[in-house]
């Protein structure tokens, strides 16, 4: 049981984080951010996606109206942002919430639309970090860096560290993590016992690297999670996600044809939308392409009993926390599907932490 493991490493409590990607209208969002907080969520996260709707906006909303939750972005990025600007947006977040923000970053994705080419990501997240912690620490910051430049600045205003997370696929930002993070995501989607021990290994190099006790940063997998009475639904409903990381990540573990490999590239090609806006189209090969089977190895997906299960699973390769991006089943709209997962998610948290 994923409980026992968190006592045996010593962990009194299992520590649990929802995303919510916010393609709705504000209310909706606040709405769904206190339905995590009574599902017992100890983190939420906000989506910080260009063009769509503003995640530290929508953070200072749900301040207002939460009084537990820990809140933070899911995970924003060093670039279309200035680390001097987020570090006064996450100055402002931490006073409204009451010491309850944490920042979630890594080198960002999905912002080429606006001219973004990431330029030394690795150096220029570290050096991100570093002045968005000086700032927050109320020191004045004098940093001339590879990527970046603060030149003898301090903040105005109340300040206050924060927790930070790092968030990624990559080998060289997970050793990153595990030198300079609070918590790191590991964004690898699939995952197994070897996937996770290679993630343990690259955080451990970075603690080492860092001078820093091993086990010092908090490990947590993402884990996609969409919870609803109707299992299948449930399942159905993140095909096009699952497609999309086979296509990506093609695990050798699973010995998969390169022949199917390739209709299922061809079948997202005929799709259009992102995997998870519900107003996407998903060509319907992708239904028959992607077994049941084989959305258990990408997603956390079914009843809320099955749901445990397979979160159990995951928690059984040796993690004490977890990072669950919500996905919805196809309903009437994002909100109504992620307000089923949520409603369902009370049921998955309460059981993992019994």
């Amino acid at each position: 049981m994923a409980d026992t493991r968190a006592k045996l490493l010593g962990v009194s409590r299992l520590t649990f984080e929802a995303e919510i990607s916010p393609g709705m209208s504000s209310r909706e969002v606040v709405d769904l951010a206190r339905l995590a907080e009574q599902a017992g969520f100890d983190r939420l996260g906000i989506s910080d996606v260009v063009f769509w709707p503003d995640c530290f906006v929508l953070l200072g909303l749900v301040a207002r109206e939460t009084t537990r939750i820990q809140l933070g972005p899911m995970v924003t990025n060093p670039y279309s942002r200035h680390p001097a600007v987020m570090a006064g947006i996450m100055a402002t977040l931490q006073d409204a919430s009451e010491g309850r923000a944490f920042l979630g970053i890594g080198v960002g994705a999905g912002l080429e639309a606006v001219g973004a080419t990431y330029p030394r990501p690795v150096a220029h997240l570290r050096e991100a970090i570093t002045a968005i912690r000086g700032l927050l620490a109320g020191d004045e910051v004098d940093l001339h860096g590879s990527t970046l430049t603060v030149a003898r600045s301090r903040m105005v205003g109340p300040v206050s560290p924060v927790p930070v997370s790092i968030g990624s696929r990559s080998a060289q930002v997970m050793r990153l993590a595990g030198e300079i993070a609070d918590t790191a995501l590991v964004g690898g989607r699939f995952l197994s016992a070897a996937v996770a021990d290679q993630y343990r290994q690259w955080i451990a190099e970075g603690e080492q690297r860092g001078g820093r006790a091993p086990g010092t940063v908090e490990v947590a997998p993402r884990l996609t999670l969409c919870v609803s009475s109707d299992g299948a639904l449930a399942r159905r409903s993140v095909k096009r996600y699952v497609a999309h990381y086979v296509d990506i990540i093609r695990p050798a573990e699973l010995d998969l044809d390169p022949a199917w490999l390739e209709r299922v590239r061809a079948a997202l090609g005929r799709s259009s939308g992102w995997y998870f806006d519900l107003d996407r189209y998903d060509d319907p090969e992708i239904d028959a392409l992607i077994s049941d089977d084989l959305v258990r190895h990408f997603a956390v997906a079914g009843t809320p009993a099955e749901c445990v299960d397979l979160a159990r699973e995951a928690l059984g390769l040796g993690f004490t926390s977890a990072s669950f991006n919500l996905a919805a089943p196809v309903r009437a709209s994002l909100y109504h599907g992620l307000r089923e997962t949520l409603e369902g998610s009370a049921e998955v948290v309460s059981a993992l932490r019994s």
